[in-house]
């Protein structure tokens, strides 16, 4: 069957956009033109209900008036992620209207050829919905239940979109994605304070005796940067249960996947390059970074499988 290409309208552009700026790449040329249409379709999902719960979208109010609210309630996140919800349960309707936001048109195709299901994308929601009512997380199990919500249904929906789905599989993804929101969390300390959230736990602040003030400063002292370790190492040891995942698939995929652990291991190079100091800026991997790393993964991928 000849497949249509998929056109933008100006309201999705600017949201599709900003996959250039992820530690991963998103859909690399590398993929069959399928696969890359579907992995944007659900990218631009994901990235459209964080803009609300961040309050990121566009000026103008053109993402409230596609799911049919007024343009000056683009600021009332719990409705506007009420108002995705209804337009993402017109995505799997099999009768009636159909969505309303462009980027829920283009979800559409995607979700019938791959045989989705709605929990993943209503995680995505929910854990936006978390975000305008939990602020700080008291201990590390706490964010990771966070994260089965905000990061973990992605690569479930990776593993549906691509055919690769197992238990063992999901469970391998579930870590690396859980480590690429807490890489995420690092980099954005100063911008998520400045949102009035901390994705740092306060049992591992006590333990070393940060303080919310601390992480206000223009640069980090010893205390925070040495927390910053701590929690860069515990994303690492979640991205290494990556490496048998990234062996457990063949081809154009295997480098997809060595692309998601290895931008994460680049990230953490940045940050540890930075002296663990996220204060000043998040720092972020370069391309040669994100390249060496994946070879790494890769390697090491194919020498443990």
């Amino acid at each position: 069957m000849t497949r249509t290409p998929r056109t933008r309208t100006d309201a999705a552009t600017g949201t599709l956009d900003k996959a250039a700026g992820e530690n991963f790449p998103v859909a690399p040329f590398f993929l069959p033109r399928a696969w890359r249409d579907d992995l944007m379709a659900v990218y631009g999902f994901a990235r459209l209900v964080d803009d609300i719960g961040d309050g990121d979208l566009a000026p103008g109010g053109a993402d409230a008036r596609h799911l049919g609210l007024e343009s000056g309630q683009t600021e009332d996140r719990p409705a506007m992620l009420d108002a995705l919800e209804a337009d993402l349960h017109r995505v799997f309707g099999v009768r009636g209207e159909g969505p309303r936001h462009p980027l829920m048109r283009a979800l559409r195709p995607t979700v019938r050829r791959c045989a989705l299901t709605p929990e993943p994308f209503l995680g995505l929601i929910e854990a936006n919905r978390q975000d305008q009512k939990v602020r700080r997380y008291a201990t590390y199990e706490e964010l990771l239940g966070y994260c089965e919500l905000s990061a973990n249904p992605v690569g479930r929906l990776v593993l549906q979109i691509t055919g690769t789905a197992s238990p063992e599989r999901i469970r391998r993804s579930d870590a690396v994605c859980t480590a690429l929101q807490v890489v995420e969390h690092l980099q954005d300390v100063a911008e998520d304070l400045g949102r009035d959230r901390i994705y740092l736990p306060a049992a591992d602040m006590a333990r070393f005796h940060v303080g919310e003030p601390d992480l206000a400063a223009p640069s980090a002292g010893a205390s925070v940067r040495a927390l910053i370790a701590f929690e860069a190492q515990r994303a690492h040891d979640l991205l290494d249960e990556g490496i048998p995942l990234v062996g457990s698939v063949h081809g154009r995929l295997r480098l997809l996947l060595a692309g998601f652990v290895g931008g994460g291991r680049a990230a953490l190079t940045a940050v540890s390059a930075a002296g663990f100091d996220v204060l000043p800026g998040p720092p972020g991997p370069t391309a040669p970074s994100l390249l060496r790393a994946v070879g790494t993964v890769l390697r090491r991928a194919h020498r443990e499988g």
